[in-house]
């Protein structure tokens, strides 16, 4: 009888839903319900230490971001951060993936790319306080070899010219690794056979990475560039750690400034604003990437329907 009621069961058009019930809920408990009630906050002026009730005010914490020159100055900074440490990340970890992937037998290749990963499982407290440590100007690892060199030293985290490079460095020591690991997925999605007609017939390296490692590999390098652009976009920790967005404003980020509208200042009602914003240039990020992503296919799809008419 059990064996035959679990067979109905298996046969039967509810069990698939019934699988994904689970799911479903923990999907909307910890991720609508909290986008919804995000939403609903940032249209209120909402301070949790203030002693009267929240203030529903329409669309005037929107208002004072758009009319803020800070925050802009802010997001502006992000991107810069953003695309700086993407695309250093990206070039190096292609680069590095290329390096291990044609060097299939160079002996302790394992045993160098499980210390290649390290900074990437590293927690990104850990890493801010390390490097805070051989950013020092006085006792620093980095300034003994600076001085070494220049007879002088350099207060990395303190002046207003190297502080953003100084934690841009950071970032890009902590996440190329990521961009190496994806670069050798997309490597590996590459079937071997046309390696080998590639090899036989002599192609240049050049054209067998475009037409025939790029058509496979893209949509991997590209998931890896994209979970990298978001990371970064909201990029927090490190920096709270490191030069806590001094000095001055110099490498404040939208997430750190998010942080301390919410937790520091206790305007809700502003860092929820300013959550949505940041929700929406993710989302839009996200849409980008996935139209360049598509792009080759939709092209041919409307010269096939243009064709066809």
């Amino acid at each position: 009888m059990r064996r035959r009621a679990l067979r109905r069961l298996d046969d039967s058009r509810a069990f698939p839903v019934m699988l994904l019930v689970p799911i479903l809920i923990f999907f909307l408990v910890w991720n609508i319900v909290p986008l919804l009630w995000l939403l609903g906050v940032s249209f209120y002026r909402f301070k949790l230490t203030a002693a009267r009730e929240p203030a529903y005010v329409g669309f005037e914490n929107f208002d004072r971001i758009w009319n803020s020159q800070a925050i802009w100055a802010t997001l502006a900074r992000t991107l810069v951060f953003m695309v700086t440490s993407v695309g250093l990340e990206t070039i190096l970890g292609v680069l590095l993936g290329l390096l291990f992937w044609g060097s299939g037998r160079m002996p302790g290749r394992r045993l160098a790319l499980t210390l290649l990963f390290t900074p990437m499982i590293l927690p990104p407290v850990a890493v801010g306080t390390f490097y805070r440590l051989i950013y020092e100007p006085n006792f620093g690892v980095a300034n003994y070899y600076v001085s070494k060199l220049t007879g002088s030293k350099i207060d990395f985290l303190g002046d207003k010219d190297w502080a953003f490079i100084a934690t841009v460095a950071v970032d890009v020591w902590m996440w190329t690794p990521f961009m190496i690991l994806m670069t050798l997925a997309a490597l590996g999605s590459v079937p071997k056979a046309e390696l080998e007609a590639a090899e036989i017939d002599r192609l240049p390296w050049l054209k067998r990475l475009r037409y025939i490692v790029l058509p496979h590999g893209k949509f991997i390098l590209m998931l890896g560039i994209l979970l990298r652009t978001i990371d970064a976009f909201k990029t927090t920790d490190l920096v709270n750690i490191m030069t806590r967005g001094g000095p001055g404003a110099e490498t404040e980020t939208i997430g750190l400034l998010l942080y301390r509208q919410g937790f520091e200042a206790y305007q809700m009602g502003d860092a929820s604003s300013i959550a949505v914003v940041t929700l929406l240039i993710a989302i839009a990020f996200t849409s980008i990437y996935l139209y360049v992503l598509n792009y080759r296919e939709t092209k041919a799809e409307l010269r096939r329907e243009g064709g066809a008419a």
